[in-house]
């Protein structure tokens, strides 16, 4: 257990002491639910954050709060019902709406997003993610955009550099959306070189991660797959951002005998406990690598599938699409040998592009930069040519420019490959009512359309140096 763990087991065995005395005290149920959530026991936090909104009575602090642990529990149907009452109680509090408005969006509401953020904005004209979310929401048009109050935004000069960021990133968005692409480009360089001077980090050391790697699974047959008694199995939808993944969740999640996981962290949280809890030490990136490939496999596959189930995501078959779960394909096919893995990918240049000009939450450092971006790529690609080297037949490789010409010949050797029956239903995945927190929330509301396919193109004179850097590794059209 680690240090983080152990500090939320102590304070919900002091939690539950206190219960004892106010079984209906709202705020220790909460900390209950919080407690829940830090132990990776999400039915359980999701079950004590109910009995906490129940016993909130008037108090809008508590059903926000409550409406973030149901979100980060991806019940976001639970999440809405909260935030709904917190913004009744609270009209005019715009956390509170931000909130709801960041679930419609997770909600395929986007109407109703929209209207949250325009309240958000008069509430507080400061709030500049609501300015960004709200610009991605649709397809902006000369007669419906925001560029002139952005513009005017960004020219008194926002006191946080958070805020700037932000701004640049929504009129990129407007002005591509306009075809006025110089403009785009001019603000997206100039948010994510701001974004990438605020952060710490090497792409050195991801690049170095790949050889790493590769050295310690040098070949399969070395080191055959564990023995599995269990007949779960997960569908691994792998790759970089932005190239599909979602997309193709949604596709499979159309299926009767499937449930979306989504972007599950338990695959990377199972492996560190299990080779640091075999060794009892914190370890440096090299030797956790080297030492990966050295644990017992079948005690790494029970500890990923008591993950997923202590989250409430307890099917036979599901769908777990964290893009970067394509770092440890050699050690799922090791330890879940019943397991299928679907690498999802897109033209080079069109993935990058589409990587660069998204401002993301967390993760992906690599991304605000064009030349660290280049070198990620190539690594990533790298990596992959091994694991199809090594994992001969295992990942399913879907290409996306491919599906959107041909949904229905590659939703089929999809489902044969996840060992899936045929079922019409797949190829209707804009009508997939289910949640998506991803980047995709919007697109994927929306038929397969071809436009994503070549609009980098657009900025071939500034993506020059990035083609060039692809082309010299081959991949440039790739």
């Amino acid at each position: 257990m680690t240090p983080e763990h152990q500090g939320a087991a102590v304070a919900l065995e002091r939690i539950g002491r206190a219960l004892l005395a106010e079984p209906r005290n709202p705020q220790l149920l909460l900390k209950r639910a919080q407690c829940l959530l830090a132990l990776g026991q999400s039915a359980r936090a999701r079950e004590a954050a109910g009995t906490a909104q129940a016993s909130a009575g008037r108090d809008p602090k508590v059903l926000d709060a409550v409406g973030q642990l149901f979100s980060r529990t991806n019940d976001q149907l639970g999440a809405l019902a909260a935030y709904d009452e917190a913004v009744a109680l609270a009209p005019d509090e715009p956390h509170f709406t931000f909130n709801r408005a960041t679930v419609r969006r997770f909600l395929g509401d986007l109407a109703g997003a929209e209207a949250d953020y325009d309240r958000v904005i008069a509430l507080r004209r400061d709030d500049y993610e609501a300015y960004l979310n709200r610009s991605e929401l649709r397809t902006q048009t000369p007669a419906r955009n925001h560029t002139a109050a952005l513009e005017a935004l960004l020219s008194e000069g926002p006191a946080d550099w958070r805020g700037e960021v932000a701004l640049c990133h929504a009129l990129a968005k407007e002005y591509e959306d306009l075809g006025q692409h110089e403009r785009s480009f001019a603000h997206l360089t100039r948010g994510a070189r701001l974004r990438r001077e605020h952060l710490r980090y090497d792409v050195k050391q991801d690049v170095a991660t790949v050889e790493w790697i590769i050295q310690a699974y040098p070949g399969f047959e070395a080191t055959p797959p564990a023995p599995q008694a269990s007949h779960t199995a997960p569908i691994f939808i792998v790759g970089l951002p932005r190239s599909g993944s979602t997309l193709v969740e949604r596709i499979l999640g159309k299926h009767s005998e499937v449930r979306m996981g989504g972007e599950l962290a338990h695959f990377a949280l199972a492996v560190v406990a299990t080779v640091t809890g075999d060794l009892g030490a914190r370890l440096t990136r090299q030797a956790l690598v080297t030492q990966s490939a050295l644990v017992d496999f079948a005690a790494l596959g029970r500890e990923y599938l008591a993950r997923v189930n202590a989250g409430g995501l307890e099917a036979s078959c599901f769908t777990d699409k964290m893009p970067l779960n394509y770092l440890y394909c050699g050690l799922i096919r090791r330890a879940l040998p019943n397991a299928r893995i679907v690498h999802v990918r897109r033209g080079a240049m069109a993935a990058c592009y589409a990587i660069y000009k998204t401002l993301f939450q967390d993760g992906y450092p690599f991304s605000y930069d064009l030349e660290e971006l280049g070198r990620y790529y190539i690594a990533y690609r790298r990596l992959m040519r091994h694991w199809a080297d090594t994992l001969p037949g295992a990942i399913h490789e879907l290409r996306y420019e491919q599906l959107v010409a041909d949904q229905l010949g590659e939703t089929r050797r999809l489902l044969e490959f996840c060992g899936l029956e045929w079922q019409d239903s797949c190829l209707e995945f804009d009508s997939n009512a289910a949640p998506t927190t991803s980047a995709s929330a919007v697109q994927v509301r929306r038929p397969l359309y071809h436009s994503s396919v070549s609009r980098w193109r657009h900025y071939r004179t500034q993506l020059a140096s990035l083609e060039q850097q692809l082309r010299e590794a081959g991949l440039d059209e790739d």
